[in-house]
């Protein structure tokens, strides 16, 4: 052994120096994704392909938004103008997150900036999967406008309870494990945390999934859309591969980065567009159909009265109503 590469110890012992311990943060593919920068432009393969879904799918807001300002102005449908919102508002916070990332330096500050920026986009996809979920589910009936305000207020609550316990977690203890050199990269709350919520939100959707199959079908409104049905199961599957791939990196698997990689794009850059899909483009589509019906209330003057959604069981012995038919459908 050539004596340069030696190591002289305290007690005076001449060894060969100790083979580092394997560590997580070692320069993976999946890895480098997260951080490495595009050529010497300082702009990161991550945000570029963040980016490029966000601005497109703005794009096709903002093509559909005259149609979608005609649908407004006739039907007046509080719950799909909310959500017509939502939608907006989160393309334009992924794309501020992605344009922020991409302009700000490696501090300290731009790094808290960044992270920030993640838990702003997070709770507004949040508060639209918790809307989705009690609108559909705990609510088969609104009646009246302050209801499903009152809807929207709880699920806003809840999202910012979530968003801001996970921006703690990674804003004050950051996960060194998803660290690269000089660089601490948003690791959503930790390991931990990632592993706990992904489960507990597959267990919500993948029990929203089974419930037509259960008994209590014929006690509690349950929607009658297949389209609920097929985006809660799709939620149920990305939050199981997100599960996966964080139960991995607890036990220091570094693929398991790769799972969540994965995840986290499709889950940022999809989510909004799937919303889209299953519940708007019905309502915004270029044939008249008008979602809700509405009567007058009792209790409150000149306030409409909005059915959501048509129970399972009566849909099942009466059939779903003709296209075109005044009605609300989750």
């Amino acid at each position: 052994m050539d004596i340069l590469e030696e190591v002289i110890w305290a007690n005076g012992s001449t060894t060969s120096p100790p083979p580092v311990a394997p560590n997580i943060s070692v320069p993976h593919r999946c890895l480098l994704l997260l951080y490495k920068d595009i050529g010497t432009s300082r702009v990161r393969y991550w945000d570029l392909l963040l980016l490029i879904p966000n601005v497109l799918f703005f794009i096709f807001l903002l093509w559909k938004l005259p149609f979608a300002r005609a649908k407004i102005r006739v039907t007046s449908s509080p719950i799909f103008i909310t959500f017509y919102i939502l939608v907006f508002v989160v393309a334009l916070v992924g794309i501020a997150r992605a344009v922020v990332s991409m302009t700000v330096s490696t501090s300290d500050a731009a790094t808290v900036a960044d992270k920030i920026l993640w838990e702003i986009t997070r709770f507004f996809l949040l508060a639209i999967e918790l809307s989705v979920v009690i609108l559909g589910l705990a609510f088969g009936h609104l009646e009246s406008k302050s209801s499903i305000k009152r809807v929207l207020a709880i699920t806003t609550v809840l999202s910012l309870a979530y968003s801001v316990t996970q921006g703690t977690l990674e804003i004050l203890y950051p996960d060194a494990h998803l660290s690269a050199e000089d660089f601490n990269i948003y690791g959503h709350g930790g390991r931990q945390f990632w592993l706990v919520s992904s489960c507990f939100f597959f267990l919500v959707y993948s029990l929203v999934v089974v419930l037509p199959k259960t008994p209590l079908k014929e006690r509690i409104s349950l929607p009658s859309r297949r389209s609920f049905y097929v985006y809660a199961g799709i939620l149920a599957l990305l939050n199981l591969l997100q599960g996966l791939g964080s139960a991995l990196l607890c036990a220091d698997i570094i693929e398991g980065l790769c799972c969540v990689d994965a995840t986290t794009f499709l889950y940022f850059s999809f989510f909004a567009p799937l919303i889209y899909v299953a519940f708007l483009r019905g309502f915004f589509g270029s044939e008249p159909k008008i979602l809700f019906s509405y009567k007058c209330q009792v209790d409150e003057t000149e306030e409409p009265d909005v059915h959501l959604p048509q129970p399972y069981a009566v849909a099942r012995r009466e059939g779903l109503e003709a296209a075109g038919a005044a009605s609300t459908q989750f």
